[in-house]
């Protein structure tokens, strides 16, 4: 599939991938110069891959709770919420970004290849509850400016209309907020997410509406830095980030616990929900392994799969690894089967190619941008 962008992608020469199931920009240039640009000034991604399914009607909200692992009844209007929806085994089937639009009306956020899986469900879940499950994700294009200059760059061409009277323009949005208006004229909902570390927002708009947002804001930021970034650069700013990527970090074998997500999980909220008893036995027991951020002491990459190494034992497996363009060596996110506490001491490296090569445990995240 092509997203309502995909003339432009052409225009601006971009390196296209296919990612599931749709044509979705790689680059435009160099990832590394994106990468950059998003976290000294801007960048300016097309996300219109990810998938929108609306939750609606009066029991919405319980619906909600029971289909996943946080309590989404409690999420006022015009904010956000980070969870998980998992197997009765407590495997994750996809990480989650919930938006409340109003008093019966969810917008859940769903990763590309897991779309159809959410929105299946997610209807099963809603059997017997007074409540609409609807996969919109055609309804919407979604644009993302994400960096120190975006909230100067969308100001300007935002108009928001929220639930919230304090808000009376955009630079005032708290991060995990967000807002309907306008932008640069067309409607919208816009929020004050993202997938980089940095600050940023993502505009979700009609798809005949997706050309006309995209060209407003590349004019607004082309005195900031503004670059048009793609599926590469995006994936190394999260790295840096420490977040987990479906299929790498997350997936049906991983609870949140494994990945250091816990928090997302809410035992004291009212009522069941699906995986709570598994959910609970894995709190209670620990996880079965620890998620580890490692810089490698060379210029190899460690990849997905790769072995990682204490004093030449394996002890886990690297789960993400990229150079790090901000920190200026490889870095990876890795599973280990012991806590990161118990291996001070341990020589480490990661098996590359059969090579053993040094590297070290560093905290997560690799990169804050309030640090």
């Amino acid at each position: 599939m092509q997203t309502p962008l995909d003339a432009i992608h052409e225009r601006l020469g971009a390196t296209m991938t296919s990612f599931a199931g749709w044509q979705m920009p790689l680059r435009y240039g160099s990832e590394t110069t994106e990468h950059l640009a998003v976290r000294r000034a801007a960048g300016l991604f097309d996300l219109s891959h990810m998938g929108e399914i609306a939750v609606t009607g009066p029991d919405a909200g319980a619906a909600l709770d029971y289909a996943l692992t946080g309590q989404i009844s409690a999420v006022p209007p015009g904010r956000a919420r980070y969870t998980m929806i998992c197997a009765e085994d407590g495997g994750v089937l996809d990480d989650l970004v919930v938006y409340r639009q109003g008093k019966q009306e969810f917008l859940v956020i769903a990763n590309a290849s897991n779309t159809a899986t959410v929105f299946g469900a997610l209807t099963d879940r809603a059997a017997g509850y007074d409540a609409a499950v609807v996969d919109a994700t055609q309804d919407y294009a979604l644009i993302a400016v994400q960096g120190p200059a975006a909230a100067g760059i969308l100001a300007p061409l935002a108009q928001l209309d929220p639930a919230d009277p304090q808000l009376p323009e955009l630079g005032a949005m708290k991060y995990y907020a967000g807002a309907f208006g306008t932008v640069a004229g067309r409607e919208a909902w816009v929020a004050r997410t993202g997938y980089t570390g940095e600050d940023g927002f993502e505009v979700y708009t009609r798809p005949q509406d997706a050309e006309h947002v995209w060209t407003a804001l590349t004019a607004g930021g082309s005195g900031a830095g503004l670059v048009p970034a793609g599926l590469a650069a995006r994936d190394t700013l999260r790295l840096e980030a420490g977040m987990p990527l479906y299929g790498n970090e997350l997936g049906p074998d991983v609870t949140p616990f494994e990945a250091g997500l816990g928090r997302v999980v809410k035992f004291d909220k009212p009522g069941e929900f699906v995986g709570r008893e598994a959910l609970a036995a894995r709190a209670s027991a620990g996880p079965s392994r620890h998620l580890a951020g490692l810089t490698i002491e060379s210029r190899r990459i460690a990849r997905h799969g790769y072995p990682v190494l204490a004093d030449g034992r394996t002890c886990g497996t690297v789960t993400s690894g990229a150079p790090s363009p901000t920190l200026g060596v490889p870095i990876a996110m890795a599973y280990l089967d012991r806590p990161p506490a118990s291996l001070a001491g341990a020589v480490l490296a990661v098996g590359i190619r059969g090579e053993a090569v040094p590297a070290d445990l560093t905290d997560l995240p690799f990169y804050s941008r309030r640090r």
